[in-house]
């Protein structure tokens, strides 16, 4: 069963609560139908996240300016190279299992399947999966954890951007080279592959189709 914190932070990630969006405690308790006291711990953890900030009643769900999105890409592509780097490493030590690396490509799969479907909110997620599953397979936790707020902030504030990909076709080829580097465990390759992919999805803004 999901947690209160759980529950809100999806409303917010999944667009129910859009940027700029103020809530109300009480708005959530009716909602969720709980207490006041896990919905304002839910907050706080949540404030902590950068997802939601103190309003005269409640909260509001923040909405990054313009550089605060460059900046969060920015330390997203230093993170992702690490986590490609990580999992090659640990494909080439032998550390990943066969069943993993075809998840991966699998995950590719679907991403691309959604992404070129036009349903481009599911094409959010399934990129989403993607990248988090490289984060995985670099067996650092840190690392991912710190990806998913990234990931969290990012999307909420580009959501009201979202628009039909104008690279695809490119995107899924870059996944492709990414999985490929990792599944062949060269490091340096994976690290750089997808430092250029977050980056040049940055330039793209929106930056939702990676």
């Amino acid at each position: 069963m999901n947690s209160v914190y759980d529950e809100v932070r999806g409303l917010i990630v999944l667009g129910t609560y859009p940027a700029g969006r103020p809530v109300t405690e009480q708005e959530l308790c009716d909602r969720l139908g709980v207490s006041r006291t896990p919905v304002r711990e839910a907050l706080r953890r949540l404030e902590s996240d950068g997802l939601v900030q103190p309003a005269r009643r409640g909260v509001t769900v923040v909405e990054l300016g313009a550089k605060e999105v460059r900046d969060a890409y920015l330390v997203r592509a230093a993170l992702e190279a690490l986590t490609a780097e990580l999992a090659a490493d640990r494909r080439r030590a032998g550390e990943l299992a066969p069943a993993d690396l075809a998840r991966l490509g699998h995950l590719a799969d679907e991403a691309d399947r959604a992404t070129r479907s036009g349903d481009l909110a599911e094409g959010v997620r399934r990129n989403r999966a993607f990248h988090r599953h490289i984060a995985v397979l670099a067996g650092n936790p840190p690392a991912a954890e710190a990806l998913d707020r990234l990931w969290d902030r990012i999307t909420v504030s580009t959501r009201a951007s979202l628009a039909a990909p104008a690279r695809t076709a490119q995107v899924d080829e870059e996944h492709r080279h990414l999985v490929a580097a990792i599944t062949e465990g060269r490091s340096e390759d994976a690290a750089a592959l997808a430092r250029t992919h977050v980056l040049s999805t940055m330039s793209a803004l929106g930056g939702t189709e990676a």
